[in-house]
């Protein structure tokens, strides 16, 4: 099988992002990986390319797969005999979101540190 030519358009931290990266680690696949949380042009180019506003979206030679888990990825590239499938386990869970606690945690980053409320008065 040749090596497949793939974009990712992924955030950072992200759990359905971190799912596509362990497939692709899972199954040793050099890829692009292009971050759309902090490079306003990736995002652009992901919405001009896939024609949608949500992530992940993965372009594997010329196929958009928009808005995809890790394992949907997988499955898609088994499908199409890019790669045999493993039962190879992976470093952290191809299909599912972040937890509220992760969430939290980019939020509080996000804003520089802890969130403190201050009683009016």
């Amino acid at each position: 099988m040749s090596e497949p030519k793939i974009v990712a358009y992924l955030k950072p931290t992200c759990g359905w992002s971190r799912g596509v990266r362990a497939i692709f680690s899972k199954y040793n696949l050099a890829y692009e990986d292009k971050d759309i949380i902090n490079v306003p042009e990736n995002r652009a180019e992901m919405i001009r390319r896939s024609g949608q506003e949500l992530s992940p979206c993965v372009e594997i030679n010329g196929h958009m797969l928009a808005d995809v888990s890790g394992e949907e990825v997988e499955a898609w590239m088994i499908g199409n005999g890019l790669v045999e499938a493993s039962d190879a386990p992976t470093a952290v869970p191809t299909n599912q979101a972040c937890s509220d606690a992760e969430h939290a945690a980019q939020a509080a980053a996000a804003l520089g540190g802890t969130i403190r409320f201050y009683p009016r008065g």
